[in-house]
């Protein structure tokens, strides 16, 4: 490694998303689902945490040696095992019809007006207070939520249902041209606040975001369908971020190999995952280029199904370094996760993911 071994973690990252050596390869965290391995790392009673979750997460995170957050995943209350529970998962919406589906879209806001009612410094306001809230808790960790839907959105399935918004799409181009086009509009207004924030420090010059829009199989939606319709919505909508200079990092499940070269087109500069079972691999990843020729920003890659539940501590440390390896001069690395750490993966494993970067000594 090269340059100061004492950086600090704000400049670790940094270092990395400006494509520069840092002293040691970054980690990340705030996915780890599990109220008993929080406790475990952070020295703390079952009692402590659910009395305030919040703080004991972030301390166990401060335990690990954590460069920075991109969300604290904390579980609802004893028994569920992920930050969803039975009330807010993601199940069918049986109570619309199409039909039903089709008046709420032909009621929504066209993007122009969605656009011309935002209200920029208020949200603004409301997202600095947030921010600087979270920061102060994390002290010289970073503070960098994923900023989901930004730049613009396809998976309206979480408002209609699956068979209504595929149906939706399908057969009705209108209207899904016009989800695109709302959803395009909300990101844009989403990101321009997150620029903002960037240019004032309060964010630092790399946000995750994307949509889980592939299975394992592939896209759910044709890529003709997201080139022509929701390509042009991204791509204006990851301009703010690439105005000032920050990384969009694209959240990669399932098998987004079809579409890859369409999102770096739009403005992605980087991708975090990876479901190694699909194909899509680091070494895959690290081949890619942006759109401007330069080497792409990961985030990642350790399978939370294939390698953290299954592998033992010796050789996730294996995985790390092989990452490394496989990123030097190729890509630039911040060791991550590909999903939620859930009660599956043993705590071991979590904590040589850590040590082999050197966060934890």
């Amino acid at each position: 490694m090269k340059g100061n071994e004492h950086m600090s973690h704000r400049q670790r990252l940094e270092a990395v998303f400006a494509g520069e050596e840092p002293d040691r390869t970054p980690i990340l965290g705030g996915w780890i689902a599990c109220a008993e391995h929080i406790c475990a790392l952070a020295g703390a009673t079952a009692d402590e945490y659910w009395a305030d979750p919040e703080k004991v997460s972030i301390r166990a995170y401060k335990e690990l040696g954590s460069d920075g957050l991109i969300d604290l995943y904390m579980q609802k209350k004893p028994g569920e095992y992920r930050f969803v529970d039975t009330d807010s998962f993601w199940r069918a919406v049986t109570h619309l019809s199409l039909d039903d589906t089709i008046s709420r879209i032909d009621d929504m806001p066209s993007a122009k007006e969605i656009e011309a009612e935002f209200d920029f410094d208020a949200s603004y306001e409301a997202f600095k207070t947030q921010m600087l809230r979270r920061q102060e808790l994390c002290g010289d960790m970073v503070w960098m939520p994923a900023q989901w839907g930004g730049g613009a959105r396809i998976s309206w399935y979480a408002d209609f249902g699956y068979e209504n918004f595929f149906c939706i799409v399908g057969m009705y181009p209108d209207r899904a041209k016009k989800l695109m086009d709302v959803g395009g509009a909300q990101g844009r207004n989403q990101l321009q606040v997150a620029a903002r924030a960037i240019e004032e420090g309060l964010y630092p010059h790399a946000v995750l975001l994307g949509e889980d829009i592939c299975t394992q199989r592939g896209p759910m939606i044709s890529p003709a369908f997201m080139e022509e319709h929701y390509a042009p919505n991204l791509r204006r909508g990851l301009q703010p971020l690439l105005d000032v200079g920050c990384k969009p990092v694209w959240h990669s499940d399932g098998d987004v190999r079809q579409i890859m070269d369409m999102l770096i087109d739009c403005g992605v500069q980087g991708f975090q995952g990876f479901q190694q079972e699909t194909g899509l691999n680091i070494e895959y990843v690290a081949k890619k280029r942006t759109r401007d020729g330069d080497p792409l920003l990961i985030f990642g890659p350790l399978a939370v199904t294939t390698e953290l539940p299954v592998c033992t501590a010796h050789e996730i440390r294996e995985k790390v370094r092989h990452a490394i390896d496989v990123c030097r001069g190729n890509a630039h690395l911040v060791m991550f996760t590909a999903n939620t750490i859930n009660p599956d993966v043993p705590l071991e494993n979590i904590i040589a993911m850590h040590e082999a970067v050197g966060a934890r000594e």
